[in-house]
Parts: structure tokens; C-alpha cells; sequence
């Protein structure tokens, strides 16, 4: 029986936070792609010998959504039908954590990877440059990896149903 520790409705918090973390890094991880693929296929016209050298920003994108995959298959293995509330809210959280952060993560790589494979081509020196912003703008998608593995290591302690 349902208890207001554990309604029938928690799971789908669970399962909210799951989504969340996949789809929202997804979508900055193919933001990031794109934006910065539209740079590199517009510099390889005329240096494509930059080709392989000017991927490092399409890379960088892809790999938030790496993050979001590994927050989603450990909310997705903690769901079962019987779920504290608590627990479901947490997931939540830590869904959105990685999930928002991975998106504004893989909107500043495809904008400063863009900008930078453009520049790249005409100033090869500012190739340095460029690599140590994307590595902020990564390391902004790895914070909330950080936040959503901790909340969710937090998850399942001191309660029943």
C-alpha cells in the first residue's frame, strides 16, 4: 500500500531525472557538434590541411553527452515501482543538474569552437587560445556531473518504504 513516504507517483520523479540528464546534455552535446561543424566544414575550403587539428571543439561536445549518460544509467538502475519520494526528488535533481549544466556546456563549445576554428585558419596562435576556453567551457558540463553523482550517492540512504 502507498504511504506519503512512498506515493505511487514517485517513481515518475525518478524517471524524470533520468530523461532529463540524457535529452538536456544531448542537446547541448549536438548544439555544440553542429555549431562548431559549421566552422570546420566553412575553414577546410581553404586550409584543409586544419581539418583533423580543428575537430578538438566537435570532440569536446560530444563528450557531454557522456555525461549524461552515465547520471542516466545510474538513476535508471535505482527505479523500481516501490520509491521514496525523497529519492525520486533527488534523481530529479540530479538529472537536471547535469542535464542544464551539459547544455549551457555544449552551447559555450559550439560558440567559442566555431569562433575559434574561423579564427584558427587565419591566426594559427590563437589555436592555444581557443583550446583553453573550450576547456572552461567543459569543464562547466563537468561540474554538474560532480553535483549529480554526489546527489545521487545520497539517494537511497536512511529511507524505507
Amino acid at each position: 500500500m502507498a504511504s506519503d513516504l512512498c506515493p505511487v507517483y514517485a517513481p515518475f520523479f525518478g524517471a524524470l531525472g533520468c530523461t532529463s540528464a540524457i535529452v538536456f546534455t544531448c542537446f547541448g552535446a549536438a548544439y555544440g557538434t553542429a555549431k562548431a561543424g559549421v566552422g570546420v566544414c566553412a575553414t577546410a575550403v581553404l586550409r584543409p590541411d586544419l581539418i583533423v587539428k580543428n575537430i578538438v571543439p566537435i570532440v569536446m561536445a560530444g563528450i557531454i553527452g557522456i555525461y549524461g549518460l552515465v547520471v542516466s544509467v545510474l538513476i535508471a538502475n535505482d527505479l523500481k515501482q516501490k520509491l521514496p519520494l525523497y529519492t525520486g526528488f533527488i534523481q530529479l535533481g540530479a538529472g537536471l543538474a547535469v542535464g542544464l549544466a551539459g547544455l549551457a556546456a555544449g552551447f559555450a563549445i559550439g560558440i567559442v569552437g566555431d569562433a575559434g576554428v574561423r579564427g584558427t585558419a587565419q591566426q594559427p596562435r590563437l589555436f592555444v587560445g581557443m583550446i583553453l576556453i573550450l576547456i572552461f567551457a567543459e569543464v562547466l558540463g563537468l561540474y554538474g556531473l560532480i553535483v549529480a553523482l554526489l546527489m545521487n550517492s545520497r539517494s537511497n540512504l536512511d529511507v524505507t518504504c
